[in-house]
């Protein structure tokens, strides 16, 4: 695991030092990380770099995991996709699993830390705990809930309100609540195995080991089997181009935990790849980051074709890895690209098949977009400035709250 000396040749010395400033402030507080997955997605990835991190900057950082069922992970996944505005058939039964899975949690999560820092809908009901206790409490909202479902965000709205602020990812997320509202975007870290410099033998180990040829032009999107990635829309895409353009299309997925529809949709996927030769389809373990980094950095066009997004990381790893990329203009991937830029916005299955066949036959424009969208990385989407924000949040809680706060080039709502 890195430490914080490593980064010093990326984010500069001052940098390290201001975040030892900062925690010195926090000295003999704790804090306690809570999310639904120890692996699989943007929020454990994160999790798993900052919180030894916190510790090394002497912040008493521990992380826990709520354990639920495949009914619970059901559930929450209807909520999930409720809360990013897609219609869901939910019952009054879904309700009561949710919050009686989050009770049979609550005798086992030690929640006595002085700042308790709750990430997404899955354990946001432990809030309930806080009664008793006379700390503070944080909720994380990851995902896009700019248009959520009215009966589902109604439900988790009060338990929002008893938390001391939320966190969202970017400024369209922000909801009528009675509580703060802070935006911090999220993170990669560049020394990870998913985002370090590779050589060019450690690329093409990795492309022989997974029988991914590069006689082609490698299209790649690196994300969830779900449906809000439109993987499908991606394959729709694609074959659109291949009449005028010579190109491989690879589809790389995951499973999660907490996300028990991704089975049925690898299988669709898989079905509407079967007839082309040219669309390869791999579903790798949640612990293959060496195996993206040498996939995303072998290939010519990054696709993240989200119909809702939270924020983005695989876009925010590709930019980092100098890499053109297509993306929905949808949650916080605007703010990540700017269009013809940093990368290309588009709206559309033609929109992003007009941009894909652009792309390919202009290596040079391509090249430019990636290098201002590596450098956007760098200035605003990095571990340390992550690590930095949410130090700043902890004093802000510690420290008589007020109504707003600067993160730095980031604000309150």
């Amino acid at each position: 695991m890195a430490r914080l000396e490593e980064y010093r040749s990326l984010v500069g010395p001052d940098t390290i030092e201001e975040l030892f400033l900062l925690a010195k402030n926090l000295n003999g507080k704790s804090i306690l990380h809570v999310n639904s997955t120890a692996t699989g997605g943007g929020v454990a990835e994160i999790l798993n770099r900052m919180v030894p991190l916190l510790n090394e900057l002497g912040v008493a950082t521990r992380w826990k995991v709520i354990k639920g069922g495949e009914d619970f992970y059901a559930v929450t996944k209807k909520f999930h996709n409720a809360l990013h505005g897609s219609q869901q058939a939910i019952a009054p039964r879904d309700y009561q699993i949710y919050e009686d899975v989050v009770d049979q949690n609550l005798p086992y999560i030690k929640l006595d830390s002085d700042i308790v820092f709750i990430h997404d809908p899955q354990p946001a009901a432990l809030v309930k705990k806080r009664r008793e206790l006379k700390n503070r409490w944080i909720w994380r909202c990851h995902i896009d809930v700019s248009q959520p479902d009215p009966q589902v965000w109604g439900f988790f709205k009060p338990y929002v309100e008893q938390y001391d602020a939320c966190v969202f990812s970017a400024p369209a997320f922000a909801q009528q609540l009675a509580i703060p509202q802070v935006l911090i975007s999220p993170s990669i870290d560049p020394l990870s195995d998913k985002n370090r410099e590779l050589s060019q033998e450690e690329i093409k180990v990795v492309l022989e080991r997974l029988n991914i040829p590069t006689d082609k032009p490698l299209v790649t999107q690196v994300s969830r089997f779900d449906r809000l990635k439109d993987p499908l829309g991606v394959i729709e895409a694609f074959k659109k181009v291949k009449p005028s353009v010579d190109a491989r299309l690879v589809l790389v997925g995951g499973s999660a935990d907490d996300d028990p529809e991704g089975i049925q949709v690898l299988e669709e996927v898989r079905q509407k790849a079967r007839e082309d030769p040219d669309i390869m389809v791999l579903c790798l373990p949640p612990t293959s980051h060496l195996e993206i980094n040498a996939i995303q950095r072998a290939s010519a066009v990054i696709l993240q074709k989200s119909i809702r997004e939270g924020f983005g990381l695989t876009v925010t790893e590709a930019l980092w890895k100098g890499k053109p990329v297509i993306a929905g203009a949808v949650g916080g991937i605007p703010l990540q690209i700017t269009h013809k830029y940093s990368g290309i916005l588009t709206y559309s299955i033609d929109g992003t098949a007009y941009w894909l066949k652009q792309l390919l036959n202009e290596p040079a424009y391509a090249k430019k977009l990636g290098e201002n969208g590596k450098e956007h990385v760098r200035q605003n989407f990095l571990l340390i400035r992550h690590l930095r924000d949410y130090l700043l949040l902890f004093l802000f809680l510690d420290h008589n709250r007020s109504d707003f706060i600067r993160l730095g080039n980031q604000s309150c709502f």
